[in-house]
């Protein structure tokens, strides 16, 4: 077997370094999307992997790659959202997410050995249908929000939301849990 691409390495959540001449050139393409599309003169579909009928995110709007977020229909982002996609970042069809919120999927090794060589990882986040995520909330890497669930502004989630329950804080505790509809 031959050996993987940094590229490679990353999209698999494993390991790899981030300032490798492919990543940096893919980044470079993404910063320049990302200044059209801020700008109001490129579309979302010429960069996600995804985006559903109607999805919209309200500029700006700053991401790694682009290639690896995939929003079904009617998504809305509102303005300064972050996505951190080294990995797939997977946003169900009817999910609100307020403004400032950050979706991390990149991840740092715990060992300070390995973080000292730059290397990084991925964890894939996925966010159900029918979520909505209020202003300012921080989603780390792995994390899974199941459909129904709210998540409150300014939560820090570090921990799967099981569907049609609602979480707030830091880090983010239940607060009720519903049957979803």
């Amino acid at each position: 077997m031959s050996p993987q691409t940094e590229k490679q390495k990353m999209l698999a959540g494993e390991l790899y370094v981030a300032s490798d001449p492919e990543l940096q050139q893919d980044m470079a393409q993404c910063a320049d999307w990302l200044v059209r599309y801020n700008n109001r003169q490129a579309s979302l579909s010429e960069r996600l992997g995804a985006a559903g009928e109607n999805a919209c995110i309200r500029p700006p709007f700053h991401c790694d790659y682009g290639y690896n977020i995939f929003m079904g229909d009617n998504v809305f982002l509102n303005f300064n959202c972050i996505i951190l996609d080294v990995v797939p970042v997977r946003i169900g069809s009817g999910t609100q997410i307020g403004p400032g919120v950050q979706i991390l999927a990149a991840d740092h090794p715990r060992d300070p050995a390995l973080r000292q060589k730059m290397l990084e990882s991925g964890r894939p986040v996925t966010i159900g249908e029918n979520v909505w995520i209020g202003g300012g909330a921080i989603i780390l890497p792995g994390i899974t929000i199941g459909d129904h669930a709210i998540i409150g502004a300014g939560s820090v989630v570090t921990h799967d939301v099981a569907s049609g329950t609602t979480v707030a804080g830091n880090p983010a505790r239940i607060l009720h849990r519903t049957l979803p509809p």
